[in-house]
């Protein structure tokens, strides 16, 4: 089955207004000192603004919300190193029903204190996701809970193509998109609702090298697993799933990849230069956008931030 069908831009839309109310449409801003530094044009859409600190409350908040209220009233769980956890307790808060979440136990303090933030306590796991879902589905079996993929879900897509489509509207004249990838629920959905309003626009995935399974899957048509769970960007550690692969597959211009070094140090290049407190997955496009700045000199370049939930006891002490 084609799913690139299967998610159009019409439901992402439907997605939109569920969840309008309940989102903020974050800004899009640029950075002179930075685009000097870099002789980039860049502009930043910025979901590090956004509840619980990144684009994951969208897709919980329409993966929710999108429940009948036979299926709320048994709860929702989910699996997530850390911001869907955080997005899905707190959608979970708003419409008054039970949630469960389960989080490597590597996964970062100030994540795993997020999640306690709503009153909810973490199921802990280990940092691989087999281990991950085998937990979260013990947890239905167990409760009756509705299971909520932190990014192989329609409703998950959907939700997180809006950023795509708000990106659209706030932007006249783009001429590349470069998003994170790492199950791919951001970068599916917005694939689905740029190319859907701009068939002509480039949107290109980045990757950190460390955790470069969407890249291997691209290339050999077929989901490769991570070879390694270490990369500084924690939110980038999963592996494509069934519904977002193919869509990237089919509609993804190009996917870069970043070193750990180049991404410590776009993460400290957007704080000191842009003022923008990203986490480091965050700065996995801009790390990719400088590596290869050659391919977009003279470009318009929106980037995505996906969020801003950086742990500053830990990457500060990085060198």
């Amino acid at each position: 089955m084609n799913r690139t069908t299967e998610i159009t831009l019409e439901s992402v839309q439907s997605a939109h207004r569920r969840i309008a109310d309940y989102v903020i449409r974050t800004p899009v801003v640029s950075s002179s000192r930075l685009n000097h530094s870099t002789g980039l044009d860049l502009a930043f859409k910025c979901e590090n603004l956004q509840h619980v600190g990144a684009f994951k409350a969208r897709g919980a908040c329409n993966a929710v919300f999108s429940l009948s209220d036979e299926e709320a009233a048994r709860g929702v769980v989910a699996h997530s190193s850390g911001n869907h956890a955080a997005a899905l307790s707190r959608a979970a808060q708003l419409r008054g029903i039970v949630a469960h979440v389960v989080m490597p136990h590597n996964s970062r303090v100030n994540k795993i204190d997020a999640v306690r933030r709503f009153g909810v306590e973490p199921v802990f796991c280990e940092p691989n996701a087999k281990s991950r879902q085998a937990t979260a589905d013990q947890i239905a079996a167990d409760t009756g809970a509705v299971p909520i993929h932190p990014y192989d879900d329609p409703r998950v897509i959907c939700g997180a193509g809006t950023v795509g489509l708000e990106l659209h509207e706030q932007l006249e004249q783009i001429d590349a998109v470069v998003i994170p990838v790492g199950g791919g629920g951001l970068l599916s959905g917005c694939l689905v609702s740029l190319k859907s309003l701009r068939p002509e626009l480039r949107i290109i995935a980045a990757e950190p090298a460390w955790a470069d399974d969407a890249y291997r899957s691209w290339k050999s048509d077929s989901i490769q697993m991570p070879t390694r769970y270490d990369t500084i960007a924690d939110g980038l550690r999963t592996p494509l799933g069934h519904w977002t692969f193919p869509i990237i597959r089919d509609l993804v211009d190009d996917i870069l990849l970043a070193t750990e070094e180049q991404i410590a140090a776009a993460t400290r290049q957007m704080i000191e230069e842009a003022k923008l407190v990203i986490e480091p997955s965050s700065a996995v496009p801009l790390a990719c956008v400088i590596a290869n700045s050659d391919t977009f000199r003279g470009q318009r370049v929106a980037i995505v931030l996906s969020g801003g939930n950086l742990d500053f006891t830990t990457f500060f002490m990085l060198d």
